[in-house]
């Protein structure tokens, strides 16, 4: 049985504990240095096969017109403010020397000349979108090739430029475009040691101990740098996306504390009945880090279901997430009991800062979160799960409309994915954007490329020409490029709307099902959407698609291993509807902050912006899997107390007043090292932050300490009712409810409770 292997694998390594140490020292260097020496870069490919976006990406790199490469913007307005481009001579010649420089830059195919463009006559610049109507602002277009060629290198080099002309040049120079947008380093490490810190204090509170507080802490850097440099590897091998490492980060950090603070507190309580330390790791192991077995593969299993989107890079993201998961549950079965064995008895108390804190109020709180502390530190906790199974009903309906009133808002989501006006004003992608969209418009920040073949029909790029122009939703289009070897034509329009508006997402499909038909008709000829704002729609829609499709699957998934688990059809079925709603609300709030502004500037959100179109399909796999780890910890308890009573009530107080102290402390860690990840300047890492640290907050709250203990209360003894058919068809629980996993950790047997 799982139980004991587990006890097995943590007595060892609590017997040979610097082995094991050791041991994780050279996996954790050996990863380091693959992915040094193997390892690759983030990068985005925000398409899928079968899109109408991709299918003109695939147009234009047969054209090979370079557009299918990456590229940035260079934009700059006179620092006098009464000067044009039109009649400032040293603003034109300053412009001429910033053109020249950066054209001379490694990897740049090309730029756009603005300043040639006047030289040759002002409407010639005006028409071809590089000074705006008024002589106060142009762009400077800048071509690489696809980014397989390219590195962040690229990208230091382009910004360094703009850093010393802006010493030497009598021009505002700001910078942008999809180069800044994959090559950035994303953000997380300030985040990272905020949730760490904040992790380290909640640990001291809970059990007045330097040490006890340092044992999950270094275990989670331990998981997180293997996790960490595998996703790099993988990274040297496929496409891992730019917001891989730091959602791993996140969901490793939250996680692997998490399993850790399960693992010691069962450990201590060991040690309070005066075990040997090393048999109360073995023992804590076997019993703890089942639950935690089963919500880490439960975490994974979720992640991986993202590969029904049929969109590779979130496929790919969620294979990195799991490593990182993954590597945190290995981690929690045998680097965790290692520390357990080398710090010996000394977990079993108190230190001396602990002890001086517990003479005051905060001592106190810490000493009744305090997992040693024995059953008559619970008294809080049972007294609240006990007034709350004597008044089931209000609080069922109360907390459950509470949750359904906070996911109203979903009605109104928008998916979609923020553009650089989302940013803060202190980077320069949106001091860019901004100069973009008061000379030229929104929509420039945003163009669409339309790819068309025209075989065996030569007049239909003229007719195509005028159609799309005459489009409401578009602004202006830009001459068309005909590669002469294909014949193929690429047409850049401008939208007269912002890339994230949703008005934009309306004219690219009105141009596919309206405009490109009407222009094309029945012959051979053929034309598609493309663009970063194309793709993104394609993607956004993609989701939405198969989001029911994944719902349902994590639901059916999670239903029958948790009726494995706890032998029972009520408990898992009950578990997936408060999920859901736990989860809706989640969703509730990040539409109300992100899209109607409520509270956004307390996370640094400068401007409302619709949700990232893959985030609600992460989120969901995520959290449900999460949501498992307190699911499975609470209810193992309560089903212990039952088996050991038979009486459902006694069991739903002691088993959750006893797991009460527990949950909370993890959730609260859990809750900080995603907050942390909240204020961080992207507003898609805003997003994974706040909706996994809201729905934890309500998980851990609203759903565990109000609505389990009430709906388990109603349900009374049908909570555990199984058919005896269908008993005698499903396997033993995985994480070991019968009779041998209790003798294997030394427990009493416990008897065998299905309704015949």
């Amino acid at each position: 049985m799982l139980s004991k292997a587990l006890l097995r694998l943590g007595a060892s390594a609590a017997r040979h504990p610097w082995r094991v140490i050791a041991a994780w020292l050279i996996a954790a260097t050996l990863a380091v240095l693959a992915a040094v020496a193997f390892g690759g870069r983030t990068a985005d490919s925000m398409t899928a096969p079968g899109l109408d976006s991709r299918r003109a990406a695939e147009l234009i790199e047969r054209a090979g017109t370079g557009q299918e490469g990456m590229t940035a913007q260079v934009v700059v307005t006179p620092l006098d403010d009464g000067a044009t481009f039109f009649d400032d001579d040293g603003a034109r010649t300053a412009l001429t020397r910033l053109r020249a420089e950066v054209k001379r830059l490694p990897h740049v195919l090309g730029t756009s000349d603005p300043a040639g463009a006047l030289d040759a006559g002002g409407d010639t610049a005006v028409r071809g979108g590089l000074v705006s109507a008024d002589g106060r602002i142009a762009v400077v277009r800048v071509q690489y090739p696809d980014q397989s060629r390219l590195s962040a290198e690229d990208l230091d080099a382009l910004v360094d430029l703009g850093d010393r002309l802006r010493a030497e040049l009598p021009l505002r120079i700001e910078m942008g475009g999809n180069l800044f947008y994959v090559f950035s380093d994303p953000d997380g490490g300030a985040s990272e040691l905020i949730g760490l810190l904040a992790a380290a204090a909640i640990l001291f509170l809970a059990f007045g101990s330097l040490v006890a507080a340092a044992l999950p802490i270094a275990m989670a850097v331990f998981g997180l740098t293997v996790g960490v440099a595998t996703m790099t590897v993988l990274a040297g091998v496929t496409e891992v996306p730019t917001f891989a490492p730091v959602l791993g980060s996140m969901v490793g950090l939250g996680v692997g504390i998490d399993y850790a603070l399960f693992v010691l507190a069962r450990h201590r309580e060991y040690l309070a009945r005066g075990l040997d330390p090393r048999e109360a790791a073995g023992r804590a192991v076997a019993t703890a880090g089942r639950p935690v077995v089963f919500a880490g593969g439960t975490v994974v299993v979720s992640i991986l279901g993202l590969a029904v989107a049929n969109v590779p890079f979130m496929t790919v993201g969620g294979l990195a997430v799991s490593i990182v998961v993954l590597t945190m549950v290995v981690a929690s079965v045998t680097l965790l009991p290692a520390f357990l064995g080398a710090a010996g008895p000394r977990l079993a108390r108190a230190g001396r800062m602990g002890r001086a804190l517990q003479t005051r109020k905060l001592g106190r709180l810490a000493r009744r979160r305090d997992p040693a502390a024995g059953a008559a530190h619970a008294a809080g906790w049972r007294r609240w799960i006990g007034h709350v199974s004597q008044h089931p009903v209000p609080y069922a309906v109360g907390a459950a409309g509470l949750l359904l009133t906070a996911t109203l808002p979903v009605l109104g989501l928008r998916v979609g994915l923020p553009d650089d006006g989302s940013l803060p004003h202190s980077r320069t992608e949106r001091r860019a954007y901004d100069l973009v969209a008061e000379g030229f418009g929104p929509g420039t920040n945003g163009p669409l490329v339309i790819a068309a073949d025209p075989t065996g029909d030569p007049g239909v790029l003229d007719r195509l020409v005028a159609t799309v122009a005459a489009d409401p939703g578009i602004a202006s289009v830009a001459p068309t490029h005909i590669d002469r070897a294909t014949g193929i034509a690429t047409l850049v329009v401008f939208p007269t709307t912002s890339p994230q508006d949703k008005a934009t997402a309306d004219t690219i499909a009105r141009l596919r099902t309206d405009v490109l038909p009407t222009a094309i008709g029945h012959g051979p000829a053929r034309a598609h959407v493309g663009g970063a704002a194309a793709s993104l729609s394609d993607v956004g829609q993609r989701t939405s698609q198969r989001l029911p499709v994944f719902v349902a699957a994590v639901l059916a998934m999670s239903f029958l291993l948790l009726m494995l688990v706890f032998r029972s059809i009520l408990v898992p079925l009950k578990a997936v509807l408060l999920n859901l709603l736990s989860i809706g609300a989640a969703y509730g709030i990040m539409v109300a902050v992100f899209q109607w502004g409520w509270g956004g500037a307390l996370i640094g959100l400068e401007a409302t912006v619709p949700i990232v179109s893959f985030i609600p399909m992460f989120l969901f796999a995520i959290l449900f899997g999460l949501s498992m780890d307190y699911e499975v910890f609470l209810l193992s308890r309560v089903r212990e107390e039952y088996l050991r009573t038979g009486d459902n009530s006694t069991a739903i107080v002691e088993g959750v007043s006893r797991t009460a102290r527990i949950i909370t402390s993890a959730a609260l860690i859990m809750v900080a090292v995603f907050l942390s990840f909240a204020v961080a300047e992207d507003p898609s890492t805003k997003m994974f932050g706040l909706g996994l640290a809201t729905a934890i907050f309500i998980d851990a709250t609203v759903v565990r300490m109000v609505l389990v203990p009430a709906t388990m209360t109603l349900l009374g003894r049908t909570n555990w009712w199984l058919p005896k058919w269908l008993d005698w068809m499903l396997p033993r629980g995985p994480v070991g409810t019968d009779d041998t996993d209790a003798e294997s950790t030394g427990e009493a047997p416990r008897p065998r409770l299905v309704d015949r």
